[in-house]
């Protein structure tokens, strides 16, 4: 009985393993060791391999791909309708067979090992700058205890605070002085961590052609242009720009019923750091276009009619769509495109 299609059920050191035959039948369910996986896919021939987009996901498809199966990825809300009865690793793993095999399931992209490595540095950089917004509001808030107010901004709490410590010398006790000195110096080495990231992905961004390509696309820069080549992989994985729009979040959410269309505010699906990156670009070029009237019909007219907030959004989606447009296509941006 040859095992055709398996589900496995990630975790940190046992695997559940659910595979069935041509047929659909029940061929095997076992439990795996870590380090009894690659050993036994080995001595496995070749057949398709479902699991869910989870930590380590993609080094286990990487190894498994290496081997001579077919991996395929796919989000984990989109395997749950299929488990029967009560949740558990068996009945994951076998949900996770019969998900793999519908033919209307979408799947996650592969990622290699340098997009999961300049995608790590992204995070890092996120929780740094969380890390560093907090402690900025730590020091001010502190201040503010003792009657000492601070503007907002990094740049103002590192020229005002020093200065205002020297100037309460007197009346402020000398364990708080050396307090906010303290937390000073860890807002330094922070900034100074975001600082060195930001530099290696610039770094990364400018060894890439595909990355430099979407530089191009007003409101992206290095930082998003990084995030989206390293994150979408092979665009046409994508059927159009409308799918990577709405696969970011960025598309509509529908609740119709009846035969009546009823769309919401956007989804929020997908990635939320991606969405961001591109709602603040989209939001600083339309700071932009509004001091330029005359070179930013299209949005300036969208800008009269409806909310600035829905008009940044909508710019992110137009944005979202030139995006795979560029990396399916392997075309250039041109600003006078919809003219031509």
């Amino acid at each position: 009985m040859q095992i055709t299609t398996i589900g496995i059920d990630l975790a940190k050191n046992v695997f559940q393993v659910h595979g069935v035959d041509v047929h659909g039948k029940v061929a095997l369910k076992k439990q795996l060791k870590r380090s009894q996986m690659l050993e036994f896919f080995a001595n496995l021939p070749a057949c398709l391999i479902g699991m869910e987009a989870c930590a380590s996901a993609h080094y286990w498809a990487r190894k498994l791909q290496a081997l001579g199966h077919t991996v395929k990825l796919m989000a984990p809300q989109f395997v749950k309708p299929y488990v029967k009865t009560n949740k558990h690793d068996a009945a994951d793993a076998e949900a996770i067979c019969e998900a793999v095999t519908r033919p209307s399931m979408r799947f996650v992209p592969l990622k290699h090992v340098d997009q999961q490595a300049v995608l790590a540095q992204h995070r890092v950089r996120q929780g740094f700058v969380k890390a560093r917004t907090a402690q900025a509001n730590q020091i001010r808030g502190l201040l503010g205890e003792f009657g000492l107010i601070v503007p907002q901004g990094t740049a103002r709490l590192y020229q005002l605070v020093p200065a205002l410590l020297d100037q309460e010398k007197e009346q402020l006790p000398a364990a708080f002085h050396e307090l906010i000195r303290r937390l000073l110096d860890h807002l330094k080495e922070l900034d100074r961590q975001v600082g060195e990231l930001e530099a290696q992905i610039q770094a990364w961004h400018r060894a890439n052609a595909l990355s430099r390509k979407l530089e191009k696309i007003p409101g992206i820069g290095p930082i998003t242009a990084s995030a989206l080549v390293a994150s979408v992989g092979d665009a046409k994985n994508f059927s159009s720009g409308r799918q990577l729009a709405a696969w970011l979040g960025l598309g509509p959410k529908q609740h119709s019923t009846g035969g009546k269309k009823n769309l919401q505010g956007i989804s929020k699906r997908g990635d939320t750091y991606l969405r961001t990156l591109l709602i603040h670009g989209a939001r600083a070029i339309i700071r932009y276009a509004e001091r330029r009237l005359n070179e930013h019909e299209w949005l300036n007219k969208l800008i009269a009619r409806r909310n600035k907030n829905v008009a940044i959004v909508a710019l992110a989606n137009k944005n979202a769509r030139i995006v795979w447009a560029l990396l399916a296509r392997d075309s250039e941006f041109r600003t006078d495109h919809g003219k031509a």
